[in-house]
């Protein structure tokens, strides 16, 4: 039995990524998928490791989809989410509406359990990954991503004429007093769409931070560089593959399911009373080896403290709660110098 022949009859992607962690020597190839109950055709086509599209054949689309996950291998959900997913739409199970890319970002870090191996993935997008003079697969495999994204949406259209998305689905590291939440990438002015947070809201995501400054995330990418409504959706806690309670994800794996196969979506108007809206306050990068977080490991995200208390230190330095309402979100101590080891929001509203 051909590759292709094995992906038909089995539909698991996510082992043939597996089992390439960094390049898939067969790649590139396609081949069609017939739809079992309307006969129709979509071309299916490998990229690379882990980098998949589905394009419909002879029926016109509108939309070109981006659903990314693994971008940190410990982060199980999402994987298991998209993986079945891709299975259903590579057996004919599912039928495709719309163009979708999907990629699986760290098969290396995945297989080893951790968010990444030598660097963090989402850390080295919109050029960072050549920056610095350090060299590594990640960096590499940032880079790789990258064209991924530019070639899907170049070859769908200009942004003019098709809609452009990209939902990176990630796990937090620790627990969250609001168990999903997405990041709204930096607009640089322009609005946030309140329709986006409608849709989040379908997935069972209500808790919404929004980004005042450019990053290095893999969302911010899509959204700058292509016009893409673009989030980093996290959902729940980091558990190990086989571990998850996928219960907690029916509303976003079937509101995924029928964005891609145009089915109709449980989106009703945006009202703000239905949203916990923040807003980040201070960026916290660690600058020492003596940098310290002054609160628990097993301290919620969203968790506020009073004015004046000393969150962090970093050697001489004390980073104190400035406002009435400032939370904590992604602490992590054991970052590289430089980088980020904690946010805080504030609760805000949008226009």
């Amino acid at each position: 039995m051909n590759l292709i022949q094995k992906l038909q009859q089995t539909g698991d992607f996510l082992s043939l990524t597996r089992a390439n962690e960094w390049s898939l020597p067969q790649a590139p190839f396609s081949f069609n998928v017939t739809h079992q109950a309307t006969n129709t055709q979509s071309l299916v086509s490998v990229l690379d490791t882990g980098v998949i599209v589905f394009e419909p054949v002879d029926r016109k689309t509108s939309k070109d989809i981006i659903l990314s996950n693994a971008v940190h291998g410990n982060e199980t959900a999402p994987i298991e989410i998209c993986a079945d997913i891709v299975s259903q739409l590579i057996k004919g199970e599912l039928y495709l509406a719309e163009r979708v890319l999907f990629l699986f970002g760290n098969p290396a870090a995945m297989n080893i359990g951790e968010r990444f191996v030598e660097e963090n993935l989402n850390r080295l997008f919109s050029g960072a990954h050549s920056e610095g003079g350090v060299h590594n697969k990640e960096r590499t495999r940032a880079k790789a991503l990258e064209d991924a994204v530019a070639n899907f949406f170049e070859q769908g259209g200009t942004a003019q004429e098709r809609e452009r998305f990209h939902y990176d689905l990630h796990t937090a590291i620790r627990g969250a007093k609001y168990d999903k939440f997405a990041v709204y990438p930096f607009r640089h002015g322009k609005p946030w769409k309140k329709s986006q947070l409608a849709f989040l809201k379908a997935c069972d995501v209500n808790t919404i931070l929004l980004s005042h400054s450019p990053t290095t995330t893999f969302s911010y990418y899509s959204s700058n560089n292509f016009g893409a409504d673009a989030f980093t959706v996290e959902l729940g806690k980091v558990m190990p593959f086989g571990e998850n309670d996928m219960t907690k994800f029916i509303k976003v794996r079937q509101t995924l399911i029928n964005f891609v196969s145009g089915q109709a979506l449980d989106i009703t108007a945006y009202q703000e009373e239905d949203f916990n809206i923040f807003e980040i306050d201070q960026t916290i990068n660690k600058h020492t080896e003596n940098f310290t977080l002054n609160f628990a490991d097993d301290v919620e995200n969203f968790t506020d403290y009073p004015i004046g208390y000393v969150l962090a230190t970093d050697g001489d330095i004390e980073h104190k709660v400035r406002t009435q309402g400032e939370a904590i979100i992604f602490p992590n101590a054991n970052v590289a110098l430089g980088q980020r080891a904690l946010l805080t929001v504030k609760p805000t509203s949008i226009e």
